[in-house]
């Protein structure tokens, strides 16, 4: 009798139990399917890529280009105007699986994980092209923590699945830092051989490619031994994966010739003139055609990639500094300079400041700078007073 007594009243505490437990989640359920529900079911998408910094041109009347203006030395390129096989040895130097992984490498990633946690020596990375784009776009600034490298593979991923591997491509060629004030492959291709992107062959790409590791490391211009060791293990790994043979190897080593100074395009290489300068301060200082605000203007003019078109004139402008030469060198420091102005529309066709510009040296532009009108200018005022008509008294009638 006891037994049953207890079974019956064990039976009766669960199905209060359960009673009690239904009706708990009958009046909640409700209410945690509305939190459930609450959010944005659209998925979170990154933003779009930043707008590149790239040079002003400046040109004469026939088209000539004059000068430049910039901050960073930034040329942006589209994918199908660079090189097949300038593509080629960036893959193969700094991501040699990227047209068949979707944005991580796991092997890498997992193999240099195990290597920095077995090691305290320098750390391995494991960054594809991918996660590079994704550090130098969305995450400057963040700082590196744990999570860190967590956020970096989960926006690569994100970013293949809404880009395609040559917008990625192109991209990451516009963007990395190669040193010298160089971003991106066409302004690096300038900078250390003088050329377009188009005319870069497969062993200078090689080597560009080598300096993206550590830019100011392996600078050749101010390390040249390092860059010319770093250049030996890109070498070495091209002979491993066969890209190269051990005898192109060591045709490449005898024969290539590591870049000793930053260059120009020779089409490109524009000097500062009085003409240039005096343009600059008249775009950013005595106009707002460029913004209504000093910051507008510079922004404009160093990063928005203008081709401005003047009113030089490059045949009265060649005259015009064979005139100032007449005047020899003199002990005195007297100069000569000139402005030459188009009456009728206003327009300069041609600008002389001196002896010759030289930055940090000689840039005083004497044909703006103010200075006191000589006498020979006189018979001028004269001549015009009277052709308009004014009457002169003399003092001895």
């Amino acid at each position: 009798m006891r037994r049953v007594s207890w079974v019956f009243r064990m039976a009766l505490v669960v199905g209060a139990g359960a009673l009690l437990v239904t009706a708990v989640v009958a009046a909640i359920a409700p209410r945690v399917w509305l939190i459930a529900n609450a959010h944005e079911e659209t998925p979170v998408r990154l933003p779009a890529f930043a707008e590149l910094a790239q040079r002003s041109y400046v040109y004469d009347v026939q088209g000539n280009e004059i000068a430049a203006f910039e901050i960073q030395n930034s040329q942006p390129i589209e994918f199908a105007d660079i090189p097949r096989h300038v593509i080629d040895a960036f893959v193969a130097v700094e991501d040699n699986e990227f047209w068949q992984h979707h944005g991580v490498n796991v092997r890498s990633l997992f193999r240099a994980t195990l290597s920095n946690l077995a090691t305290t020596g320098p750390i391995q990375g494991a960054s594809t092209i991918t996660m590079q784009v994704v550090k130098n776009d969305y995450m400057a600034g963040f700082e590196r923590d744990g999570r860190y490298k967590l956020l970096q593979v989960t926006y690569a991923v994100r970013l293949e699945k809404e880009r395609s591997k040559e917008e990625i491509l192109e991209r990451y060629l516009n963007t990395v830092f190669f040193g010298q004030n160089s971003y991106g492959v066409a302004a690096a291709a300038e900078t250390y051989f003088g050329k377009p992107v188009q005319d870069l062959t497969f062993i200078e790409a090689l080597f560009l490619a080598g300096l993206v590791q550590a830019p100011s490391s392996y600078d050749p211009i101010i390390n040249p031994e390092r860059s010319r060791a770093r250049f030996a293990s890109v070498l070495d790994r091209m002979v491993d994966d066969e890209v190269l043979t051990e005898a192109e190897r060591l045709q490449v080593e005898s024969e290539f010739v590591i870049p000793e100074r930053v260059r120009r395009r020779e089409e490109r290489a524009i000097a500062r003139t009085y003409y240039s300068e005096a343009l600059r301060d008249y775009l950013l200082n005595r106009s707002t055609i460029l913004g209504d605000t000093y910051e507008e203007r510079y922004t404009l003019l160093y990063r928005g990639g203008l081709h401005i078109h003047t009113t030089l004139d490059p045949f009265l402008q060649a005259r015009a500094e064979e005139a100032r030469d007449v005047l020899p060198d003199n002990a005195a420091g007297i100069d000569a300079a000139l402005t030459a102005i188009e009456t009728k529309t206003g327009a300069i066709r041609a600008m002389v400041g001196g002896r010759g510009f030289e930055p940090g040296q000689n840039e005083v532009n004497l044909a703006l700078a103010p200075s006191q009108t000589g006498s020979a200018i006189k018979m001028f005022i004269l001549a015009a007073a009277i052709q308009a008509g004014a009457y002169f008294k003399s003092f001895n009638s």
